[in-house]
């Protein structure tokens, strides 16, 4: 298991599209993905799961990856959201 913190710095956060890149992202890898904001953890290849946090900008999030590219996922998903989702490929 691959653990990272991040912070989100777009100022409308992960919603609906800064969410569908994102997801986009971590459908990508074969790794179970998880996105965490404070206690509620939630399903990173999950549209609904995602804006259902209600992430908004300066919120910090932790994305947890387990599986055989765990820290390849994490590292990509935190350059993205580092990025303000501006390195969208």
């Amino acid at each position: 298991m691959y653990v990272k913190d991040v912070q989100v710095k777009n100022q409308v956060g992960l919603h609906a599209r800064p969410a569908t890149f994102f997801i986009k992202k971590a459908n990508e890898f074969k790794s179970s993905i998880w996105v965490e904001k404070e206690e509620r953890r939630v399903n990173a290849k999950s549209l609904l799961g995602v804006l259902s946090l209600g992430i908004i900008g300066g919120t910090l999030i932790k994305i947890i990856a387990d599986g055989n590219d765990e820290d390849t996922a994490v590292e990509a998903l935190v350059k993205l959201v580092e990025s303000g989702f501006t390195e969208i490929e």
